[in-house]
């Protein structure tokens, strides 16, 4: 037993040291437990499967020697099957079959003594069996060395990988650290200029403003002069022929009320029709001395005047706009931007300008420069989402209509609301100017529409007659005649000086959103929540045609200038052209949600959208 103790094999030492601690502080990295470089797995699985081996045998072995061993009768080895399987083993082929000749030749000569061929001694058999455990604890030895060293070769690589991960890992710290001081010096920069930005982005909306007055004031001066050289050349003609001073005392009287204007309101520039109605003015005067009104209506003294309908639409004779695109294929994208942070509810152009302005969700409207798309200044003052806005004719004044139930009046020379009428007692969707310029129709959710003053600021008519929403409502130009569209699925046309409903127009099968004349008033188009479109012949009170663009809804329609190509604007993100002689529908592609909105340039020479998208879209 000593001897076997003496003759014990060990692996090579190594010592470890723990360098765990050192004074580098970083964050901890959390990796997968069991993630190991591909280059070392091989080496790293072998290390592994020897030590599980080992493991292993060293517990059959213990199980071995618990287990009860059987007994067994041990048969001793003789002399010659020793030598030969000692021969066997050691490959000694030749030697074994001389050896055999030999034995067996001294055997049968008798010559061999009986100790030489009996059992062979227990200190031999006890030796081989050691020889041959030796052996196998020189290969264990080995196996247990080279396992050694790959496992000394793999920690030598994992320090230094995780040494040069360290290293990695305190520069991104450190670049990190100087990212983060870089952007809160950047902030600390850009707030300083924050303050300096509003201003000169108010300074840059209020000389917008300013040139846009100024445009104003200028085309109304041009007007006036043109007027009084008119003016003076008839005075000049009357004396030079001759005239009576009555006649030229009433051509002065006509110069001052080109001066005046017709209204107290409209100081601009006028027109031919609103010189015709300022001849007609006297003529109104008369019809209220004969008792035009009814006796229990108080007037007011700042009430204005309702014009009289003589029938003459200065569209009727046009035939079609030579600038206007007639084919429905011939819009195409030219410009977008985004106007609001919320969806567009509405737009309009103005009345000679190249000037739009939108209104929106987000409780504002904005006036801007098209088709550029600059902003020139943005109107707050509304508390809820604003509906719809339209220019007066003159162009210096812009009406609004909110879900806040009211409905605003914006003069552009003056800073802020000018006035607010309240009567309606729910949402208010649409609003129309008269052509004299002292009226303003509303729309509204109470089932009613109203006739607003501009002088009196008040409430002049209110048209009742719809059994729901009403949605939508327009003047019919250089008219008193209006029409509604609403939810009860009908369309009224009413006369705003009587309050009466001429006509009612019944065939939608569901919520009418818009409706609206073509240029010479003769036409009807309307539009309902399940995108079937209707064109109405005014003068026989019946359907022309009916175009199916659902199931989406249409959201509002428009005739192009000439009266020949149809728009639609449709909640499946597309506007269909519709072209009226030939019934084709071509749809243009471009926004990326529902298109709330369009709008035709009065020359025809391009189109306006505007969608859920927040933007506004330019088609030329």
């Amino acid at each position: 037993m000593a001897a076997e103790e003496s003759n014990k094999y060990y692996l090579e030492k190594e010592e470890v040291i723990d360098d765990t601690r050192d004074e580098f502080d970083y964050e901890e990295v959390s990796v997968e437990e069991d993630f190991v470089p591909p280059e070392l797995e091989e080496d790293l699985d072998s290390a592994v499967r020897t030590i599980r081996e080992s493991a292993e045998d060293d517990t059959a072995a213990q199980q071995r020697e618990s287990e009860v061993k059987p007994s067994l009768v041990l048969k001793p080895e003789v002399v010659d099957d020793f030598l030969r399987n000692f021969l066997v083993r050691m490959g000694m082929s030749r030697t074994l079959d001389c050896f055999q000749t030999e034995w067996y030749e001294l055997q049968q000569r008798g010559l061999m003594h009986e100790e030489d061929i009996g059992i062979v001694p227990d200190i031999y058999s006890r030796n081989s069996d050691l020889d041959s455990e030796v052996k196998f604890l020189k290969q264990e030895v080995t196996k247990y060395m080279n396992a050694a060293l790959k496992a000394k070769e793999t920690y030598v690589k994992l320090r230094k990988e995780r040494d040069y991960h360290r290293m990695h890992h305190k520069r991104v710290v450190q670049e990190k650290n100087k990212l983060i001081d870089d952007i809160k010096r950047l902030k600390r920069h850009y707030v300083q200029f924050e303050p300096t930005l509003q201003q000169l982005k108010s300074k840059y909306e209020v000389a917008m403003k300013e040139k846009m007055l100024a445009r104003l004031e200028r085309d109304r001066a041009v007007g006036q002069v043109t007027g009084l050289q008119s003016t003076l050349k008839s005075v000049e003609h009357l004396k030079g022929t001759g005239a009576s001073t009555a006649s030229i005392r009433d051509v002065n009287s006509s110069v001052t009320g080109q001066r005046q204007g017709y209204g107290q309101s409209n100081d601009q520039g006028l027109g031919p029709t609103q010189r015709m109605l300022v001849e007609m003015h006297k003529q109104s005067q008369v019809a209220e001395d004969v008792g035009a009104y009814p006796e229990n209506f108080k007037r007011h003294p700042k009430d204005s005047e309702f014009p009289i309908d003589t029938g003459v639409n200065p569209e009727l004779g046009k035939k079609g706009l030579p600038g206007c695109l007639t084919r429905t294929g011939g819009f195409r994208l030219s410009n977008t931007f985004y106007a609001h942070s919320h969806p567009i509810s509405g737009v309009a152009l103005h009345p000679r300008k190249q000037i739009l302005a939108t209104s929106s969700d987000d409780h504002t409207w904005k006036i801007w420069s098209v088709p550029s798309g600059e902003i020139i200044f943005t109107g707050t003052g509304h508390t809820e989402w604003v509906s719809d806005c339209d220019f007066h004719p003159s162009g210096s004044t812009l009406a609004t209509t909110s879900g806040d139930t009211t409905v605003k009046i914006w003069n552009f020379s003056q800073p802020g609301c000018t006035h607010t009428f309240t009567d309606h007692t729910l949402a208010v969707w649409s609003c129309s100017w008269h052509t004299c310029g002292d009226f303003l129709a509303t729309a509204s959710m109470d089932n009613t529409a109203k006739i607003w003053d501009l002088n009196s600021q008040r409430c002049r008519r209110t048209l009742r007659g719809h059994a729901d929403s009403v949605n939508s409502v327009e003047f019919l130009p250089y008219s008193n005649t209006l029409i509604t569209c609403s939810a009860d699925k009908t369309l009224s046309m009413w006369d705003a000086r009587t309050n009466y409903c001429a006509l009612s127009f019944f065939g939608h099968m569901n919520s009418v959103n818009h409706v609206t004349f073509n240029g010479r008033g003769d036409t009807l188009v309307s539009c309902d929540s399940m995108g079937m479109v209707k064109l109405w012949d005014v003068r026989k009170n019946a359907s022309m045609a009916s175009i199916k663009c659902g199931p989406h809804p249409a959201n509002k329609v428009a005739f192009d200038p000439s009266g020949v190509v149809l728009s639609i604007a449709s909640n499946d993100s597309s506007i269909k052209m519709y072209e009226i002689a030939s019934g084709q529908i071509t749809p243009l592609v471009g926004h990326e949600d529902a298109v709330q909105c369009v709008v035709f340039d009065r020359s025809g020479e391009f189109m306006v959208s505007g969608g859920s998208d927040n933007t506004v879209r330019i088609w030329s």
